[in-house]
C-alpha cells in the first residue's frame, strides 16, 4: 500500500529544512526547531503538518521579514530541498511575507524549483493583484521552466487544493501571461497552460475557445497538443464549438451495438462492455461514456477514431472499475450507462451495482 502523503512531512523532511537553514544562518536554533516541529506532528493531517512546521519556522526566525526571507532563499541554495522539505518554507512565505511583496515573491521564485509555490502565491495575487501579476509575467520569461510553470499554475482560476482568488475567475486578466507561454519549449509548462485554459473554459467557454482559435491561427510548434488538452472539459460536456474546433461533427454518428458483459456488478469489481459505432461524417469520432445514478452523472473517455467517411464502423471494448475511492461514494443501486458520440447520447442501457462481495 502506498504511503499516505501526510507521512512525507516527517523527521527526514524537517531535518533537511533544518540543515539548510543552519547552513544559511549560523545562529539558526536547529535543535529547538527540529524538536518543536516534530512535537505532535504524527497526529496531524497533511496540510496541518505543513502549517505546523511553517509556524515553528516563523518562531525560529525572529527577524524582520526581509532578513528572514534572505535566509530562506539562501537555504534553497545550500541543501537539496524537495516538495516535502520545502513546502513549509513556501507556506511560511505566504503567511509571514504577505506585507512584503517583492521579498515574498522573490522567495517563492527561489523555492519553486524545489517546492512549488503555486499555493503560496495565491495570497499575494489576492492582495496585490496587478503588481503580483506583473511579477508573474516576468517569471513567464525566465530561463527556469519551474518559474515559468509557476506563472501559469499559480494564476489558474480553479487551481486544485488552492484558495479561490475572485478576480482570477473573471475572463481576461491572465491571457497576456498565457500568450507568452502557449508555445513554451517545456511540456511541463505547456501542460500547465492547457490546464489553465481548461479552468477558464469551465466558467467562460466562449473566451477559452476564442483564445484557442487565435492560437491556432497564429501557429506554433505545440499549439495542437495544447489545444486538445485544454478543451478536454468542453469535449466531455459535448460543447459543439469545442467539438468543431478539433474537427469533429457535433452530434454525428450512431451506436449499432452496446453490449454489457453482465447486467450486474459488485462494488470493487469491473464492468466490461462493447460498443460498435458507425460514423455519420468523415473526421474525428469522439467517444465518451457516462455512469448515471439519481443525483449523479460522471463522464469518462471511451476513445477516439478517425473516420474516412460516413458509414465507417469500428468497435471499442472498455472495462469500468467500481473500486471504492475516498473521494467518491458509490452506493449500490440501479445505474445507467450512456454512450456519447460526438457530444450526443447515442445509446443507453441499464445495470445494477451490487454491494461489495
Amino acid at each position: 500500500m502506498a504511503q499516505p502523503l501526510k507521512e512525507m512531512i516527517n523527521a527526514g523532511s524537517v531535518s533537511v529544512l533544518a540543515d539548510g537553514l543552519t547552513a544559511a544562518w549560523a545562529a539558526f536554533p536547529k535543535a529547538r526547531f527540529t524538536a518543536r516541529a516534530l512535537d505532535g506532528l504524527d497526529g496531524l493531517e497533511l496540510k496541518a503538518r505543513v502549517t505546523h512546521v511553517a509556524g515553528v519556522l516563523h518562531d525560529a526566525l525572529p527577524l524582520p521579514y526581509p532578513q528572514a526571507a534572505e535566509i530562506v532563499r539562501a537555504c534553497a541554495a545550500r541543501v537539496t530541498l524537495d516538495m516535502w522539505s520545502g513546502w513549509p518554507a513556501t507556506d511560511h512565505t505566504a503567511a509571514r511575507g504577505l506585507d512584503h511583496l517583492e521579498a515574498g515573491m522573490a522567495t517563492l521564485a527561489a523555492l519553486t524549483p524545489y517546492a512549488t509555490g503555486e499555493f503560496a502565491v495565491r495570497p499575494f495575487l489576492e492582495r496585490y493583484r496587478d503588481d503580483a501579476l506583473a511579477i508573474m509575467c516576468d517569471w513567464a520569461a525566465s530561463p527556469d521552466e519551474h518559474l515559468r510553470r509557476l506563472a501559469s499554475e499559480g494564476s489558474r482560476p480553479r487551481l486544485p487544493w488552492a484558495g479561490r482568488v475572485g478576480w482570477l475567475m473573471t475572463p481576461g486578466p491572465t491571457l497576456p501571461l498565457l500568450d507568452r507561454l502557449r508555445d513554451d519549449p517545456s511540456p511541463y509548462v505547456r501542460r500547465s497552460v492547457a490546464n489553465h485554459v481548461n479552468d477558464l473554459a469551465k466558467d467562460h467557454p466562449e473566451v477559452a475557445l476564442a483564445l484557442l482559435s487565435r492560437w491556432r491561427a497564429e501557429g506554433g510548434s505545440h499549439v495542437e497538443a495544447v489545444l486538445r488538452h485544454a478543451v478536454r472539459g468542453l469535449l466531455r460536456a459535448g460543447h459543439p464549438e469545442a467539438l468543431a474546433l478539433v474537427g469533429a461533427t457535433p452530434g454525428s454518428g450512431a451506436v449499432d451495438v452496446l453490449a454489457l458483459e453482465s447486467d450486474a456488478v459488485a462494488v470493487g469489481d469491473r464492468l466490461g462492455f462493447t460498443v460498435t459505432v458507425t460514423a455519420g461524417a468523415p473526421g474525428p469520432v469522439l467517444l465518451k461514456y457516462a455512469i448515471r445514478r439519481p443525483g449523479s452523472r460522471r463522464v469518462f473517455h471511451l476513445g477516439q477514431r478517425e473516420a474516412g467517411g460516413a458509414g465507417t464502423t469500428f468497435t471499442v471494448r472498455k472495462t469500468h472499475s467500481f473500486r471504492p475511492v475516498t473521494t467518491r461514494d458509490e452506493p449500490p443501486g440501479p445505474r445507467e450507462l450512456e454512450v456519447i458520440v460526438n457530444g450526443r447520447v447515442a445509446a443507453t442501457t441499464a445495470f445494477t451495482l451490487l454491494p461489495a462481495r
